[in-house]
């Protein structure tokens, strides 16, 4: 990091966000910079494992034993999941549970499908019966916050995204999720200046510190989208993965400034990605609802 930044970061923790609840009075212009993607396309190794796993099960289900019977299911329906189909995916983690009950990462998957559909109690106990049986799972308490946040639960959405955050401060989404909480719970400074010190002592030449730059003011919106947002892409990553967490964190931003157009406009480019996978598609159909109702509230008054 150079001092320039640095500099930069010391002013915005004395100045908090006044920028981010600030009322703009002209919608944004950075949607003509935006670089559209192609959805990506089904991972037709995925679908070959299904068919085998599918032709197993039906050709030696009397031969299975439980535990085996179990991972079966539960590795199908982790591939419907990452294929998009959710409801194929909930069955059978719900049969494999019936198989096998302590498989975490079943009651994991459930946990967030349950916050999807907005059913939160059933997702706090998918979440609890996570931490109970794998009290280190890597996701649980991301999950858990996130359905948190969704519920309107700030304060435990605080607790579990600052664990989350502490487990791997040098991970950014870490960061910007305990931001998103501590703002909703309402102390917008705190959040803006712990953003702030979390970039000063903890970020890497992971690209994501990039929106951590977005978020407190010292990276421009069109330098984001213009240049920094395609480049050094992993060997592992694809330009529809990366595209799907900017625009989604760009929708979460346009909503902190009250742009609910323009944050609905990015929700809804998120989802044409298609990466199912990810925490950001998963959830963002219902920030792009949200928004619509907030854009469509603003021209009605």
């Amino acid at each position: 990091m150079n001092f320039h930044r640095i500099g930069w970061l010391m002013v915005i923790c004395c100045l908090g966000i006044a920028g981010c609840t600030s009322t703009p009075t002209a919608q944004d212009k950075s949607l003509g910079n935006l670089v559209v993607v192609a959805p990506q396309a089904p991972d037709g190794r995925f679908q070959l494992e299904l068919a085998k796993l599918t032709d197993i099960m039906a050709k030696e289900a009397e031969q299975l034993d439980a535990e085996s019977m179990g991972q079966l299911l539960y590795r199908r329906g982790s591939l419907y999941d990452a294929l998009g189909l959710i409801t194929l995916a909930r069955i059978d983690f719900n049969r494999a549970l019936d198989y096998q009950p302590r498989l975490a990462d079943a009651y994991n998957y459930l946990g967030i499908h349950y916050t999807q559909l907005g059913q939160f109690e059933y997702a706090y106990e998918a979440f609890e019966a996570v931490l109970e049986l794998e009290p280190e799972h890597p996701y649980a308490y991301l999950n858990r916050g996130v359905a948190g946040y969704y519920d309107h639960r700030f304060d435990l959405a605080n607790d579990d995204l600052q664990h989350y955050f502490e487990a791997d401060p040098s991970d950014p989404y870490r960061a910007i999720w305990r931001f998103l909480a501590a703002v909703e719970e309402g102390d917008p400074q705190r959040a803006q200046q712990q953003l702030a010190k979390a970039r000063l002592e903890h970020s890497t030449d992971a690209w994501a510190w990039g929106l951590v730059d977005l978020y407190i003011g010292v990276m421009s919106e069109d330098e984001f989208l213009s240049s920094y947002a395609t480049q050094g892409l992993a060997a592992d990553e694809t330009l529809a993965e990366r595209m799907c967490e900017s625009y989604f964190y760009l929708g979460k931003l346009k909503q902190l400034e009250g742009e609910w157009d323009t944050a609905a406009v990015y929700f809804r480019l998120a989802l044409t990605t298609n990466v199912y996978m990810f925490l950001e598609h998963r959830y963002a159909a219902i920030e792009m609802d949200w928004s619509q109702q907030q854009a469509n509230a603003a021209r009605a008054n």
